[in-house]
C-alpha cells in the first residue's frame, strides 16, 4: 500500500500525527468503508508507533531515502510485520530476471507453508496482494504477465536491512543471512560494499577483519534516542 502510506507520512512525519491522519481521510478514499478497511491494513503494516524503534527508523529512513529506495525500505519493514509477505521471499528471489512470476508461485507457497489453514479462495487474495506488494516494491513489473525485473538497493536499503536484522536480535555474519538482506537480492560482495558506503554516512558502524564481521547502529541510536539495543 505505497501509495497511502505515502500520503500519510509526507503529511504527518513533521508532527507524528499519524493516526490522526487515517482518520481525517488523508488516503482520499470515496466511501467510509474503503476508508476504514485502507486504515486497518496501514495500521497493521505500519503501526505508527513512535514509541516502536523499527518504526522509530523506518521513519528517519523514509526521510533519508529516494525514489526506488523509499519503496524497498518500506517492503522491508512491511517483512518484519507481516508473516506472510515474509514468507514470500522465496518466490520472488528464486526467479530469474525476466521470468514470469505468477501468483499461482504464491498461492502454492502459501499452501506448503500453511496446509489446510486457508481456503482456496482465501489463498487466492493472500497470493494477489503478495504480488501487488512486490510489484509495488519494483521487484515485479506488468499488469498481466508478472515480470521479474532487476531492482537497485543503494546503500539506505542495505542499511535499513542490517539494521532491521540488528533490531530484530540478529548479529555480526547471521544479520547477512537474514530474511531482510535475502529481500534486497544481493550477493555479499554487494552487500559489503553498500554497508560500508552507509558507514561513511554515520548509518551504521560496520567491521570486517580475519572473517569476522561487526554491525553497530550506537550512533543512529543517539541520533534517534532509541535506549541501547
Amino acid at each position: 500500500m505505497f501509495t497511502e502510506l505515502s500520503k500519510v507520512m509526507d503529511h504527518a512525519i513533521e508532527d507524528n500525527t499519524y493516526l490522526d491522519s487515517l482518520d481525517e481521510n488523508i488516503t482520499n478514499k470515496l466511501t467510509r468503508t474503503n476508508q476504514l478497511k485502507t486504515n486497518s491494513y496501514l495500521r497493521h503494516l505500519y503501526g505508527f508507533d513512535i514509541k516502536f524503534p523499527p518504526f522509530v527508523c523506518f521513519r528517519h529512513f523514509w526521510q533519508q531515502a529516494e525514489g526506488s529506495e523509499k519503496r524497498i525500505i518500506t517492503l522491508l519493514f512491511a517483512i518484519g510485520q507481516d508473516f506472510l509477505l515474509s514468507e514470500s521471499i522465496p518466490v520472488v528471489i528464486k526467479s530469474s530476471i525476466g521470468e514470469k512470476v505468477t501468483v499461482k508461485e504464491f498461492e502454492d507457497n502459501v499452501g506448503r507453508n500453511h496446509p489446510k489453514r486457508y481456503s482456496e479462495k482465501t489463498r487466492k487474495s493472500i497470493a494477489q496482494n503478495l504480488a501487488s506488494s512486490w510489484k509495488q516494491a519494483g521487484y515485479i513489473a506488468g499488469k498481466v504477465k508478472n515480470i521479474r525485473t532487476k531492482t537497485t538497493p543503494g546503500f539506505h536499503s542495505v542499511a535499513f536491512a542490517l539494521l532491521m536484522s540488528y533490531l530484530n536480535g540478529e548479529r555480526g555474519e547471521f544479520m547477512l543471512r537474514s530474511k531482510w538482506i535475502q529481500a534486497l537480492d544481493l550477493s555479499e560482495p554487494n552487500i559489503r560494499e553498500l554497508a560500508f558506503e552507509a558507514s561513511k554516512r554515520d548509518l551504521l558502524q560496520y567491521q570486517y577483519s580475519g572473517n569476522v564481521t561487526t554491525f553497530s547502529f550506537s550512533n543512529l541510536f543517539s541520533i534517534l534516542n532509541i535506549n541501547s539495543i
